[in-house]
């Protein structure tokens, strides 16, 4: 199917995911992320591998594979907004029980893997966040886990540190909605110690791609 429904961010957001469209419509403002190796084109431009932007009235060519979020700025302010997706989303620490979460006003959408690559939301709704700086990602044994989060409503920040210690930060990239950062793991899929920090309270999307040999995991239900 080349076109699918993603329906984990509903009623609050419509999400796709487009494989092998030679021209795909954008009409009303979306959020397009490329998850392909090969770059997408847009008039006389190109979007990148990974890299994403918010686009409107254009057609997008050479679809290779994308996730497109739409109605990502449809709402009256996102404080409402926010506070109706505290109501219908569980809290992270409730779901996934790591210790860095407990207490934490993180919020979760239900996970699905289309093909080797696990969708969610995420509501992160004080500022600041205090997530906890991480660089394992457990439930991936296989080496060439990677990972990328896209901000979809709000400001945010990710962050890297030398040591499991926010003094030592050496890369900060500002987020905004319809920005994903760059990259952070080497070709061994090895991650620095990171997190996301809030500006405001934020919505974004995390995006991981499971490699080649990796189960899905029993996301239950």
């Amino acid at each position: 199917m080349p076109i699918e429904t993603v329906t984990i961010a509903e009623p609050f957001f419509g999400m796709r995911h487009v494989v092998d469209e030679n021209k795909y419509d954008v009409t009303d403002r979306a959020i397009v992320l490329n998850v392909a190796e090969r770059p997408i084109r847009i008039e006389d431009q190109t979007l990148a591998p990974l890299q994403s932007a918010i686009f409107a009235n254009v057609t997008l060519r050479d679809v290779d594979r994308a996730v497109v979020v739409d109605r990502f700025d449809d709402h009256a302010d996102d404080a409402s907004l926010c506070a109706e997706v505290r109501m219908a989303w569980p809290s992270a620490y409730e779901l996934r029980g790591e210790e860095r979460l407990r207490g934490v006003e993180h919020y979760m959408s239900p996970k699905v893997f289309v093909g080797n690559i696990g969708l969610t939301m995420y509501h992160s709704a004080s500022v600041p966040l205090n997530v906890g700086l991480h660089k394992d990602h457990p439930f991936c044994p296989v080496p060439g886990f990677r990972e990328v989060h896209t901000q979809i409503v709000g400001f945010g920040k990710m962050q890297q540190c030398r040591e499991r210690d926010p003094a030592t930060l050496y890369l900060e990239e500002p987020m905004a909605p319809g920005m994903t950062h760059r990259p952070m793991y080497d070709a061994q899929g090895n991650y620095p110690w990171h997190q996301y920090e809030t500006t405001t309270p934020s919505i974004f999307l995390a995006l991981e791609i499971l490699p080649e040999g990796a189960e899905i995991p029993n996301l239950g239900g």
